[in-house]
């Protein structure tokens, strides 16, 4: 299962312990995160190194790449809501989560689209049970 990870890069990085977990958990899985560089504290020195192009293709390329994206969308940000939408277009099944009580966008909430969910969380376990149920779905589909 190859999975695409989202999270706030630009937008705040105050989830990184949060995105480490699930790459974490993802990988504990047999997932292959092809999108782990969420999920490094160094990121932004490393992409400040990149044009905004190289950014956009590697995502891209890594999207479509992929089995299914999970978004953590606690933090507002237009690049996850890219990220989720590109998704989407190409197909993914995607899961949106983010924890109790986040102000989330009516953008998400209120998507009916068949491949998207948002779930809420309060703490780590209830959300790897969350990412659990989501790939076994995924799984099944394949």
């Amino acid at each position: 299962m190859k999975v695409f990870l989202s999270g706030s890069i630009r937008g705040g990085r105050q989830m990184l312990p949060t995105y480490q977990h699930i790459c974490k958990f993802l990988r504990s899985t047999g997932a292959d995160v092809l999108s782990w560089h969420v999920a490094d504290p160094e990121l932004e020195g490393k992409e400040a190194k990149m044009s905004e192009k190289e950014i956009y293709d590697l995502d891209i390329e890594l999207l479509k790449m992929s089995d299914c994206l999970v978004a953590e969308v606690t933090v507002p940000s237009i690049g996850v809501g890219c990220e989720i939408y590109s998704g989407l277009d190409i197909g993914l099944p995607v899961l949106c989560i983010h924890k109790q009580g986040a102000d989330v966008s009516a953008m998400l909430l209120g998507n009916s689209d068949k491949n998207i969910s948002v779930e809420k969380y309060t703490d780590y376990e209830q959300l790897e049970n969350i990412i659990l149920d989501f790939v076994r779905s995924v799984e099944k589909r394949q």
